[in-house]
């Protein structure tokens, strides 16, 4: 036994499940451009905008001149290094030239000179004793560029510490903000969503419905999720907390309210419940082999059990015309075709 409903009928609802994920899809879309975008609203901040420039801005400048005076101390060391080796082979060309001298002088050979080597030799000293002070001087210097560098560097990472901690709270207020902008966003298309799951999923325009319902839960469970802050986790499942027992409660009427309606059509009379059962609801029931009034189970196999043993409505009757036994809810009879 089928459950009556076309295959064309079939086919349709199909068609209309898929219209109903493609609506949720495209809303979907549209809902996470939306939520990523938020923050947008918001400046975004960085250090610069809490550090103190009337504090700061000296010292940066302070900085930018030492490190001119530190590139100009490093090209002149690099001078005074070559001038200190050029002295110091000059002194020793000359220190070499007068060990020879020494060696192969007469010993008639003035004193005069002698004494005017010793002092050519000596002032190649100093000069090379110069050098080495320039080098000194040029290290001594940057050696308090350096100190003096150390001590702004020192007072600037101070600074830019305190910048950095105001920054730091200024993000987690702006992520406070953007994600209360994006549950201001998601939280009443939760709350339409339920109205139309409770009003109007069984209207003719129900895909939409069903497409607006995945888009609202999707919106709020998934694309929400990432950018929830430390404390969002607290948001997300007390509203899904109260969702579930708003959901729950109603639920509970509703069976409540099913169970009461059906103990009512159980005291009525047997022909006025089997007309008032809508036939494909009575087919798809009959076809999972339950009753179509009490919903309790049936063994429709046995032909000896035309009625339900458990609420009375007859299940099957016989034609009029050839006596068939047939199905008490078919419009018309299986063998003979006559109208029921």
């Amino acid at each position: 036994m089928n459950k009556g409903v076309r295959l064309s009928e079939k086919w349709f609802n199909r068609a209309l499940w898929m219209v109903a994920i493609i609506f949720a899809w495209f809303l979907t879309g549209l809902g996470k451009s939306i939520i990523g975008d938020l923050p947008r609203v918001e400046t975004d901040y960085t250090t610069e905008h809490f550090v103190s420039h009337t504090q700061v801005d000296p010292l940066r400048t302070e900085l930018k001149g030492l490190a001119r005076q530190r590139q100009t101390l490093a090209d002149q060391l690099e001078q005074a290094n070559l001038q200190l080796i050029i002295r110091q082979k000059d002194y020793q060309a000359a220190r070499t030239t007068f060990d020879n001298w020494v060696k192969t002088r007469d010993t008639t050979d003035e004193v005069d000179d002698l004494v005017s080597r010793t002092r050519t030799l000596d002032m190649l000293k100093k000069l090379e004793r110069d050098a080495e002070r320039s080098i000194e001087d040029i290290q001594q210097q940057q050696t308090d560029i350096s100190q003096h560098e150390t001590q702004l560097l020192a007072q600037v990472d101070t600074l830019e510490d305190a910048a950095r901690q105001q920054l730091d709270d200024a993000y987690e207020a702006q992520e406070t903000r953007v994600f209360l902008y994006r549950l201001l966003v998601t939280l009443p298309l939760l709350a339409l969503a339920a109205w139309l799951f409770a009003k109007k999923r069984q209207s003719q325009y129900w895909p939409f419905v069903w497409g607006f319902i995945i888009f609202a839960l999707m919106a709020f469970f998934v694309e929400l999720v990432p950018y929830l802050p430390d404390y969002g986790g607290y948001v997300r499942y007390t509203v899904g907390i109260v969702f579930t027992v708003v959901g729950g409660k109603y639920a509970i009427t509703a069976l409540q309210n099913y169970l009461e309606q059906q103990k009512l059509a159980e005291s009525q009379p047997e022909f006025q419940r089997r007309e008032e059962l809508g036939y494909d609801t009575a087919l798809a029931r009959l076809a999972k082999n339950v009753c179509p009034g009490c919903e309790r189970n049936v063994d429709l196999k046995n032909e000896q059990s035309d009625f339900c043993t458990h609420c009375g409505i007859c299940l099957h009757n016989y034609c009029n015309a050839c006596q068939s036994r047939k199905s008490a809810f078919a419009k018309f009879c299986h063998k003979c075709g006559t109208a029921a």
